[in-house]
């Protein structure tokens, strides 16, 4: 029996995916929920497992988009299992000496054997001020062809020494194509401002100091900072509720729940996903949440439904040594909070000048739902509660917060 594996749907309103790349190789016996592919989709890169095993016949190539629900392989169930084969979870791909080249090179001082330009083509390279004789052209008779011009890199000008001059092109992915397409609409489409503070994060350090290690041997989760932002973000977002709106057409929405999306690294970018109701969580609850989510972005586990909706948005840039930044918002949420790196700087502390740990907080919200009192206020407000933990975030008992 023949068995038709079509493309799952990823997520609502998710109408198609692009073969990011197969995992297998036309041919290859394949064992029931193998990862055999990776499929990006514009919010998230998902594996497809084998339904079945058996020989599998690859019906997409990589880089193609292929519609939900539409057959991407086949796989024969009835066909044996060679008997040198072992079942392989691995990518066959990857453990080869000599893998096919994903990216094309092109080197300026290359010349290729003369072949005639179509009009467009003319145009376009004159335009780029490329050399005709440097293209190699992909059509009949080695004539260049619009899409060969589009391609052509110009040459970065005259090489001074004998270093490499070559580049490469390689197709950006479906997810950060949307990335990029959102970035730059976000830009467009709203009225995005940022304001700064910064905060002495002694106190937090004094607090850790005390519980951190008993914390993790009772929990199994380190006492990190997301903990405290979030509790002081969600105390802000109660006081100040129009930052946890959101625009829909002529009406301003604003939520009566905490939906905080946090941005993490992942294998294939930026991930961004949830701590759904945070206002609910405690110390413990919110480690734990960031923690199993961090865990699922890293090992490409991450469902669609895990990153859709968010109320506001963390990102920390310090872990990567950022001391400031503007972040952009993540739409359609008005508002994201930037955290930056910790740096031992002067600071007066009661008429002395005190060397405290640093850091540097932006916020950055959409001025056509948020004034800037509101948005001052609210960075304050988070402000003073991560330089007052224990009487803001605590109820002034620490133990009794952290579950101790």
């Amino acid at each position: 029996m023949i068995l038709e594996m079509k493309v799952p749907s990823p997520g609502e309103s998710i109408t198609e995916v692009e073969i990011a790349q197969w995992l297998v190789e036309d041919g290859d016996y394949v064992e029931k929920d193998q990862p055999i592919a990776e499929v990006d989709s514009d919010k998230a890169t998902l594996e497809l497992p084998a339904e079945e095993s058996g020989i599998i016949t690859l019906k997409a190539a990589e880089g193609d988009a292929v519609a939900v629900g539409a057959v991407v392989c086949l796989i024969d169930v009835d066909a044996e299992r060679p008997v040198s084969t072992t079942p392989n979870t691995q990518n066959p791909k990857h453990n080869t000496q000599n893998p096919k080249p994903k990216t094309q090179n092109i080197t300026p001082k290359e010349t290729y054997a003369t072949g005639t330009a179509s009009p467009a083509a003319k145009k376009i390279l004159t335009e780029k001020g490329i050399d005709a004789s440097n293209i190699k052209g992909t059509g009949k008779d080695g004539r260049i062809t619009k899409e060969d011009a589009t391609k052509a890199i110009p040459s970065m000008g005259a090489p001074t020494s004998g270093g490499n001059r070559g580049s490469s092109r390689k197709k950006m992915s479906m997810l950060r194509r949307k990335v990029a397409q959102r970035l730059v609409s976000v830009k467009n489409e709203t009225a995005m401002l940022t304001t700064f503070n910064e905060v002495n994060m002694q106190p937090i350090f004094d607090l850790r100091k005390i519980y951190k290690e008993d914390f993790k041997a009772k929990y199994g989760v380190s006492l990190g900072f997301m903990s405290f932002f979030t509790k002081a973000i969600v105390r802000a977002l109660e006081i100040y509720p129009g930052v946890n709106s959101m625009i829909d057409g002529d009406f301003k929405i604003i939520h009566d729940f905490i939906d905080i999306s946090i941005a993490v690294s992942g294998p294939k970018g930026l991930m961004v996903p949830v701590i759904r109701n945070a206002e609910n969580l405690t110390f413990r609850g919110i480690e734990s949440e960031v923690k199993r989510l961090a865990i699922r972005a890293r090992d490409g586990q991450i469902t669609v439904d895990e990153m859709t909706g968010g109320t506001f948005t963390i990102t920390n840039g310090g872990i990567f040594g950022s001391m400031l930044s503007t972040p952009i918002i993540n739409p359609p949420q008005s508002a994201i909070l930037g955290m930056h790196n910790i740096v031992q700087r002067p600071m007066a502390v009661n008429n002395e000048v005190v060397i405290q740990p640093i850091m540097f907080v932006a916020l950055s919200y959409d001025h056509r739902i948020i004034d800037g009192k509101e948005s001052v206020g609210f960075l304050v407000t988070v402000k003073e509660a991560l330089e007052n933990p224990i009487e803001l975030l605590m109820n002034g008992d620490a133990k009794k917060a952290l579950e101790m």
